[in-house]
């Protein structure tokens, strides 16, 4: 079946559909990943998005019951150059397609995705909308592309109620933005004791688990919208060790005080050089953001930057000098790369101990 992407500035591309046919608007996005479809396709942070892979052949490997980073995909559709068909895996349960059928995605493959890249970087963010309708005429859906918008979008992501994850170790309250599994999975691989908090729920609430320290969790949407995360966010950084990881970076920055802007085309890919400054060393990250924090919004006498993007000098990381709170951009996980930044995880332990008066 034939399909076409439309852009809003008018832009089409025609192909062939894959996954279910009919119509999706959101915003259009590029991950240049070589591999971790799967894992992009499952990452919550991409609620809402219509995700271009770059990578030329997508879906060789297949799709594996154990590679989500979640328990469904979240992206609205998928643009590929080419859809492996016959994938060759032993760990593969279905093919990509399937899945997404499944999952019921709609998606387009036998674009230019290089063509369509370009124009998003020249041009900046913009939104998309992919149909099957033989009789699509774009300016017909011109207005409906360019009026797509999510507000508050962790609402549709995050969990409804209070979950626990018992465990012998530390006990760490986690608000849960769009939360990717493999960060729970780092919490509870050093035995802390995890409680996971729906998004918004009130500092109040938080606070009576008396947790040892809290972790912002990743998430989509624009971190502005979210005003009652950062006003209960105000009341928890000055009560407790806070680590904020992606969304979570954002919302602490805007909570002290500082600003964020929509980036033109975001960083999104496992291939990110990031300067740790501190130690003077550089680590490939896995990234998935589509704002930043603007650096001459902080107050420099009690926010220091700890980690830099090597390609376009961003700030991927904060230290706040008179609180115990740290954030860093990208995922510290880190899969599908080697686990590099896991020691944020540890240094997270160690500020918490340190607060209690522990040794670790």
């Amino acid at each position: 079946m034939k399909a076409v992407l439309a852009l809003e500035d008018g832009t089409l591309f025609y192909g062939t559909s894959i996954g279910i046919s009919g119509e999706v608007t959101g915003e259009i996005v590029f991950n240049t990943g070589m591999m971790g479809y799967q894992e992009v396709l499952t990452d919550p942070s991409n609620y809402g998005l219509i995700v271009t892979m770059t990578y030329p052949l997508i879906g060789n490997y297949g799709i594996k019951h154990e590679g989500s980073k979640s328990d469904r995909p979240y992206v609205r559709g998928l643009v590929v150059r080419e859809l492996c068909k016959t994938p060759s895996s032993w760990a593969c349960d279905m093919t990509l397609d399937d899945y997404l059928k499944k999952h019921n995605i709609i998606g387009i493959e036998g674009i230019d995705t290089r063509a369509l890249t370009r124009i998003i970087r020249d041009k900046g963010a913009m939104n998309g909308m992919i149909s099957t309708h033989p009789d699509f005429k774009v300016n017909d859906k011109i207005e409906t592309i360019k009026a797509f918008n999510l507000t508050k979008p962790a609402s549709n992501v995050a969990v409804k109620d209070v979950v626990h994850y018992k465990g012998e170790g530390l006990k760490v309250a986690v608000i849960d933005y769009g939360i990717k599994q493999n960060i729970l999975r780092a919490l509870q691989n050093r035995e802390c004791d995890v409680y996971l908090f729906p998004a918004f729920s009130l500092a109040e609430e938080i606070l009576a688990v008396n947790p040892d320290g809290i972790v912002l969790s990743n998430g989509p949407g624009d971190p502005k919208d979210y005003t009652e995360c950062i006003e209960a966010i105000k009341k928890l950084v000055a009560k407790k060790p806070v680590f904020g990881i992606c969304l979570g970076h954002l919302l602490i920055a805007l909570a002290n005080g500082a600003d964020t802007e929509k980036l033109k085309f975001g960083h999104r890919g496992c291939n990110y050089p990031v300067k740790d400054i501190k130690s003077d060393s550089i680590y490939i990250t896995s990234q998935n953001h589509g704002y930043g924090v603007i650096e001459n919004s902080l107050d420099t006498k009690r926010i220091e930057v700890t980690h830099r993007n090597m390609n376009d000098g961003a700030i991927e990381g904060l230290k706040y000098t008179d609180m115990p709170v740290f954030t860093v951009q990208f995922y510290p996980e880190v899969s599908p790369n080697p686990k590099d930044t896991e020691y944020l995880f540890d240094d997270f332990l160690e500020l918490m101990a340190k607060s209690k008066g522990k040794v670790m």
